[in-house]
């Protein structure tokens, strides 16, 4: 396993389009499997910006590359993760879970009590993965207007 230098928000970083290609390219698989489309396929670098001004960035770089990231904001009661991704040639090397542990030790530093994530029914292999670092399926959720559940909220005490 490699060791992730996690940075979060980092100050010198300013390549808001190479997130995004990496948001986009890590997130194109599930365009064929998931119903609604992703919100990665409407989110511009410019809403990136706002996001990054908003919310906690993690970021994992190779010479200076982006090659995993994730977002999270503080909520009254847990601190949201989302749009977490890890480039494919970089996977299995342990960067997820780096990057899942920076941002419990934000939220521990805010005080939350959990982590909480949602994921696309769907996409049974992320299930697995968050399952395995210790999230536990709490609720199922609907889009608007549809009726069936597209959502799984997972929670991870902390």
């Amino acid at each position: 396993m490699t060791v992730s230098n996690v940075e979060t928000n980092p100050a010198d970083f300013a390549d808001i389009a190479a997130i995004h290609s990496l948001l986009s390219t890590e997130f194109a698989y599930m365009a064929a499997r998931i119903d609604p489309p992703s919100s990665m396929t409407r989110l511009t670098p410019e809403d990136l910006l706002g996001k990054m001004a908003q919310e906690d960035l993690f970021l994992i770089r190779d010479d200076d590359a982006p090659i995993a990231c994730l977002f999270g904001a503080a909520h009254p009661d847990h601190y949201y993760i989302g749009k977490l991704a890890v480039a494919a040639a970089q996977r299995r090397r342990g960067h997820a879970t780096a990057l899942v542990e920076a941002a419990a030790r934000q939220a521990r530093t805010l005080a939350l009590p959990a982590l909480v994530l949602q994921s696309r029914v769907e996409l049974v292999e992320n299930h697995a993965a968050f399952t395995a670092m210790g999230f536990d399926l709490i609720a199922r959720t609907a889009h608007p207007g549809y009726d069936r559940p597209t959502s799984l909220t997972f929670r991870r005490a902390l």
